[in-house]
């Protein structure tokens, strides 16, 4: 039996079905699988779109940046928000970047970032309050190299600050407009170094308080200068020179030298202890002559001392005490004019004389005020200036606190030695020999702190610590032994 035969017909119409088929395959444009299942082709888009934000990539010209990626997923399937509501995030995230890039002073960023925002519709307020901002920085830049030119002309002829179109400013207007910008910030940095050059022939030159100006500019302008270490620390020996210079030029009885030495410490170190501790000194000495010139009724003289110790340190004690003293002996005078009895004014005498004895007998030189030997003396004086006694008295004062202090000092009686190199000063302020004295009793005081600090009596080490400071601030093994007091706990 044969098998049927297949008609001709059929077999060609069952090719030309095949070749149809693989036709439409070699010419369909989207992958089979875009074709047969679209959303997974959508899905795949907004997957990829996603990733690129979450990368940063927010447009790119090949088409595989965020916005794009986006875009295409929409037009495939436009009625689904997924894709806006991802086109809406490229828009915010071009608006932050934006805004971002304006801080940094990067316009031409910042304006390409906000023209994509504006393509993606963000919300129109927050896109012109932005452009606002970049149209008022593009007018002020336009005058910026112009400002740049002018400030470099000021460095070039040396005027490097202390004036609105000097260097300095000029550079600072540059840098508020676009602080990353490179030449105006290599400016200011070279006007600075200027600035600390300055300062240091101003130190070579000893003009200490021009130099703390400069350095202190320096410091609040650009606290990390390369070179400010370097001024700070010329600045501080400087200064710690001239605290010596002003205490040598105290013990001399160059007042007006040492106050001003002590003046231009204040104005480079504010509340600087040994400067202030100084002019309380200096105040001191001025009290003094004060009043050994109302002792002889010479008021003129003794108010003039009086205003410059006021003018110096008004509320020390030494200043309080000369100003009584004063306001005492005009009192005495006026008691003289109006007639008292001769004898009278013997007799109190003699009592003042007596009691001044019997004050320095007790080691009473200086304190307590108006029962020492220098106030019954004084009192004395101011009764009868002349009196020949009361002369020889107050001479042998001066001589006999002097006495007192060499004799405590060997004993080791440091508070007694204390005491009596006050009344030693207060008498006899120019005395060239009272500031090796205050060196001697500052290394005594330093001496037994550190004898208290081995038997850990801290109290006791501080307080004699804090008297050698009084005494001499620059004695050696102060800071030493203010260190080990600290570490122990005191201090």
């Amino acid at each position: 039996m044969h098998a049927t035969a297949v008609p001709a017909w059929r077999r060609w119409a069952a090719l030309g079905v095949a070749i149809g088929g693989v036709a439409i395959l070699l010419l369909a444009r989207e992958p089979v699988s875009g074709w047969l299942w679209p959303d997974t082709r959508v899905q795949q888009l907004r997957a990829d779109a996603a990733n690129a934000l979450l990368a940063g990539e927010l447009t790119r010209t090949d088409g595989r940046g965020a916005r794009e990626l986006y875009q295409a997923a929409l037009a495939l399937d436009p009625d689904r928000p997924d894709a806006r509501d991802g086109l809406a995030r490229v828009g915010r995230a071009a608006l932050a970047r934006a805004e971002t890039a304006f801080a940094q002073g990067r316009f031409d960023d910042a304006q390409a970032s906000l023209q994509l925002a504006r393509d993606l519709d963000v919300p129109r307020s927050q896109a012109e309050a932005l452009e606002h901002k970049l149209r008022e920085r593009t007018t002020d830049a336009a005058g910026l190299d112009l400002l740049l030119a002018t400030a470099h002309a000021a460095r070039a002829a040396g005027r490097l600050d202390g004036a609105a179109d000097t260097a300095l400013p000029l550079y600072q207007r540059v840098l508020a407009l676009q602080p990353n910008h490179i030449s105006a910030l290599e400016g200011r940095e070279d006007t600075l170094a200027d600035l600390l050059q300055r300062a240091r022939d101003a130190l070579r030159a000893d003009d200490l308080v021009r130099a703390g100006t400069l350095v202190a500019r320096v410091q609040a302008v650009d606290p990390g200068h390369f070179d400010l270490p370097a001024a700070r620390a010329a600045l501080a020996g400087a200064t710690t020179r001239r605290l010596q210079q002003a205490s040598r030029e105290l013990d001399r009885g160059h007042l007006s030298s040492a106050v001003a030495g002590y003046r231009a410490v204040e104005q480079v170190d504010p509340g600087n202890a040994e400067a202030a501790h100084g002019l309380a000194a200096v105040a001191g000495a001025h009290a003094a002559a004060s009043e050994r010139h109302a002792a002889d009724f010479r008021f003129v003289q003794a108010q003039a001392a009086l205003l410059e110790a006021q003018a110096i340190a008004p509320d020390t004690p030494a200043v309080t005490a000369a100003l009584a003293y004063l306001a005492r002996a005009r009192q005495s005078h006026a008691r003289l004019d109006s007639g008292e009895p001769a004898a009278q004014r013997r007799q109190r005498v003699a009592a003042l004389l007596a009691a001044a004895s019997a004050a320095e007998a007790r080691g009473d030189l200086l304190d307590p005020p108006g029962e020492s030997a220098y106030d019954k003396l004084r009192a004395a004086q101011a009764i009868a200036p002349r009196d020949p006694e009361v002369q020889a008295a107050i001479g042998k004062l001066a001589p006999s606190a002097h006495a007192c202090f060499q004799r405590n000092l060997r004993a080791n009686a440091l508070s007694k030695a204390d005491a009596c190199l006050d009344a030693w000063a207060a008498l006899e302020a120019s005395d060239m020999r009272i500031g090796d004295a205050r060196r001697r009793l500052a290394a005594r005081w330093i001496a037994y702190a550190n004898e208290r600090l081995g038997a850990y009596e801290l109290g006791a080490a501080d307080a004699a610590l804090a008297r050698a400071r009084e005494l001499d601030a620059n004695a050696p093994g102060l800071e030493d032994l203010a260190g080990r007091l600290v570490t122990a706990g005191g201090g």
